[in-house]
């Protein structure tokens, strides 16, 4: 009796052990069905999403502790996760990031790369993830709050950008400024009447530092945000709609504007 019972208690084991194998493998069979047949063709590796960034930008991507962080890095494990990939990020210089889904070396930029019309004829985008407000930084006592009202004034900007772009479509005397701080402390100087950034970088920077005697405006009624997007391969459609399928699912659940309030310190994501 002993013996049957011990056999029976071993045999249960056994079962329940089976049942529970055959009870994970549905679980990996799941993920693995969430991609199209085509996606997984369109990826450089089975089974990983190879994003390319530059790994030097914080908010968006830099190294904490050795430790590539930012909201481009978590929302590339998330966008690999929704589809049942694992993320592979290969930190790029900027001038190779575009080049390098020419050549195949990875799936998808993600890089807080602008969508324009020129960039479009050549490559696919994902929807939106971050709507780039313009900000009109001043002095917090000035009357200047309108992009209109900037012709003939001194205005920082860095050379080259969208936001130079942006004080000479109104007619500002432009004041080169290599990065953020010294646009503000242009400003701070009297060197600068204003400065024209984006509401992200105002928002980011607030985190760690004093912004005392200053303000930004959003001046979106009359310029409009640049829209960020996943850029790819222009042959890649399926994982064009899988990218965005799982950027649909983050903006939904809320996980996406979790992510910009974390990094950001305010919601960019619309």
């Amino acid at each position: 009796m002993k013996k049957t019972l011990k056999t029976l208690l071993v045999t249960t084991g056994l079962l329940g052990l089976s049942f529970g194998l055959a009870a994970l493998k549905p679980t990996t069979a799941k993920a693995a069905e969430k991609l199209p047949a085509q996606t997984t063709k369109e990826l450089k590796d089975k089974g990983t999403l190879t994003i390319g960034l530059e790994g030097t930008f914080a908010p968006y991507s830099y190294r904490k502790d050795g430790k590539l962080t930012g909201f481009e890095v978590e929302l590339g494990k998330k966008i690999a996760k929704e589809m049942g990939l694992k993320a592979k990020f290969v930190p790029t210089k900027w001038d190779g990031l575009i080049a390098g889904v020419d050549t195949g070396k990875f799936d998808i930029v993600l890089n807080n790369v602008t969508i324009t019309k020129e960039r479009q004829e050549k490559y696919l985008f994902s929807k939106p993830y971050i709507y780039s407000h313009f900000a009109l930084i001043t002095k917090k006592n000035t009357d200047l709050t309108k992009l209109s009202q900037i012709k003939g004034q001194k205005i920082a900007a860095g050379t080259g950008t969208d936001n130079a772009l942006v004080a000479k479509k109104y007619n500002a005397d432009v004041v080169p400024s290599s990065d953020f701080t010294t646009s503000l402390d242009l400003i701070k100087q009297d060197r600068a009447k204003g400065a024209i950034n984006s509401m992200s970088a105002w928002y980011a920077y607030k985190k760690d530092h004093s912004t005392k005697g200053l303000k930004a405006t959003d001046v979106s009624s009359e310029e409009d945000p640049a829209k960020i997007g996943a850029l790819m391969a222009k042959k890649n459609t399926s994982l064009q709609k899988s990218v965005n399928k799982a950027l649909d699912k983050l903006r939904k659940d809320g996980q996406l504007e979790k992510l910009s309030k974390k990094y950001v310190g305010g919601d960019i994501t619309k």
